[in-house]
């Protein structure tokens, strides 16, 4: 199995080398909803997959130790501990199991998980901060459309009372948009338009350069924690490989 892992991580490897290479100039600049959905997939797997790998070394330990304690219980005379200790009186001829308790024990505890728990908690905590900034950019641009909305609303209604106003003027020569009570009205009328539209073209500024910082913090994210990541699962999968060869051999 963990030959099969550290052949399957060592191709992931590889793939994640190319993000190095990985050309997204004609990619879509805005965060989709679909993609924001894979990215919380993303996220919640890396979560789970942290807390997956901490249990198995838990629970690997906690095995061996239960095991130990209940052949101590049950089966043969062992010492209280899984060290050896050789001031003991000599004992009946100890069953294989035993030897393979004890390498088993002193592998575990020489076993590096250390570098493979720090990378995927740590590409855990990228893919929420992706998560996180997706988040915020979807927000600045529902932002943006109730604000278009806003503006498409505002401007209906200054145009139909521009009309209303107009026509309501009898006869209609005697309307000056020059003069200054009609002026200084349709101004202030335009005036409240204009201030939704240039709030819009503020807002639609701010959503294209976040779409642009997510993309490129997002990107360079990947491209550093990603190799990281396989990199150090793959030396894992090796070592625990190896153990578990050397713990076959000792026990024949």
């Amino acid at each position: 199995m963990w030959e099969a892992m550290r052949k399957h991580h060592e191709d992931q490897s590889k793939i994640v080398g190319s993000l190095r290479r990985l050309d997204i100039s004609q990619s879509p600049r805005e965060t989709s909803e679909h993609h924001h959905e894979r990215t919380v997939q993303l996220w919640l797997v890396a979560q789970d997959w942290n807390s997956q790998f901490e249990k198995l070394m838990t629970h690997q330990s906690e095995y061996v130790n239960v095991l130990n304690d209940w052949l101590k219980l049950n089966l043969i005379p062992m010492d209280n501990s899984l060290k050896e200790n050789t001031s003991s009186p000599q004992r009946p001829p100890r069953p294989p199991i035993q030897g393979l308790l004890r390498a088993w024990h002193d592998h575990l505890q020489n076993l590096r998980d250390e570098p493979a728990r720090t990378a995927i908690n740590t590409f855990a905590a990228v893919m929420n901060t992706i998560v996180q900034h997706q988040a915020e950019e979807l927000k600045l641009r529902d932002k943006c459309e109730e604000t278009r909305k806003e503006l498409a609303r505002k401007t209906r209604h200054f145009e139909d009372w521009h009309h209303k106003y107009i026509q309501r003027r009898t006869p209609p020569d005697e309307m000056d948009p020059e003069r200054a009570p009609d002026k200084d009205l349709i101004e202030e009328r335009r005036s409240a338009v204009e201030t939704v539209k240039k709030k819009l073209e503020d807002e639609e500024e701010d959503y294209q350069k976040l779409c642009i910082l997510v993309r490129e913090k997002s990107l360079a994210s990947l491209k550093l924690r990603l190799p990281e990541l396989f990199h150090a699962v793959s030396a894992f999968a090796l070592a625990s490989a190896n153990m578990y060869t050397h713990l076959r051999s000792s026990s024949w």
